[in-house]
């Protein structure tokens, strides 16, 4: 409650002076008041419902899917081989499917920037254009790094079509036939 001090006033006589009045105000009706209405809309407030993300997905469409899986040219893909030689990376490189290893046209390459896998890349996606793929194999001696190497450079040449797999026995015999074994 509030309630209004009143002070002063000796009744000494004399003169007679004007009463000072000090005030005080009782706040706590007002603090009482705010935390009702504090409590009043934290009760009747709705939160927020969760709301899933919405995720716009392409329809199904198949013929469109049956153009994804098509199988793609072997003049449109070359593959890339990695390996080791005499504790070096090595990249050897071809097109084709490589089915036929005393046919298949085997080329040794390298990461440098001028004459390296990158001239490679983008000389053959410039031959071929948009449908450009790109088969990455990777021996079991083959460093980490120059798998990354390779993904670097697929980055550089702005290639977005590319497969790693496993490496299988014909690419070996290819990578042996490069080398001269």
């Amino acid at each position: 409650m509030a309630e209004i001090a009143q002070g002063g006033g000796n009744d000494k006589g004399g003169k007679v002076r004007s009463k000072k009045v000090s005030t005080r105000v009782d706040m706590t009706p007002m603090v009482d008041l705010g935390f009702l209405l504090i409590t009043f809309f934290l009760l009747t407030t709705t939160l927020q419902k969760p709301v899933t993300m919405f995720l716009g997905m392409p329809a199904k469409d198949k013929e469109k899917e049956k153009q994804e899986t098509s199988p793609i040219k072997e003049s449109e893909a070359i593959t890339v081989l990695l390996g080791k030689k005499d504790g070096e990376d090595v990249v050897y490189w071809y097109q084709g499917t490589g089915k036929d290893v005393a046919t298949t046209q085997v080329e040794k390459t390298s990461f440098a920037a001028s004459g390296g896998l990158r001239d490679v890349l983008r000389r053959k996606k410039k031959e071929v254009g948009e449908k450009f793929f790109v088969v990455i194999k990777s021996k079991d001696d083959a460093s980490y790094k120059s798998l990354v190497d390779v993904l670097d450079e697929m980055a550089i040449s702005g290639i977005d079509k590319y497969g790693i797999t496993d490496i299988n026995l014909n690419d070996n015999k290819i990578i042996d036939k490069a080398e001269g074994k």
